[in-house]
């Protein structure tokens, strides 16, 4: 493995127990926000499993900071995720950014 690079850096789908436990929620929630929110759309196996990508992931994170966090509804967060696509973007490749940042630290607090 290239020194620096996680198992999750180099995956590239998630399973929705996966996904579920990143964002601390059920799998129910993850197929409500699907049947809610058009855009979402994981990819399935041929078995019909989701399989989620990371760019899957910071919608969903996205989707759980504006229900959650800032108390949105769902029709609420539909129309913010449309008026500033931007924004949102820009906010979960921070927040992959503080995960790398906590996971380093915590690495070396370990090596200590």
């Amino acid at each position: 493995m290239a020194k620096g690079k996680t198992d999750d850096d180099l995956k590239l789908y998630y399973s929705i127990g996966e996904v579920a436990e990143r964002l601390g929620v059920n799998a129910s929630q993850l197929r409500f926000w699907e049947n809610e929110f058009a855009h979402i759309k994981p990819n399935k196996n041929s078995r019909g499993e989701r399989r989620f990508t990371k760019d899957n992931i910071r919608q969903l994170e996205q989707i759980e900071y504006l229900l959650k966090e800032r108390g949105f509804t769902i029709e609420g967060a539909r129309k913010e995720i449309a008026t500033g696509k931007n924004k949102a973007s820009d906010k979960g490749e921070m927040i992959d950014r503080l995960r790398e940042v906590r996971v380093r630290l915590t690495q070396l607090l370990k090596e200590d």
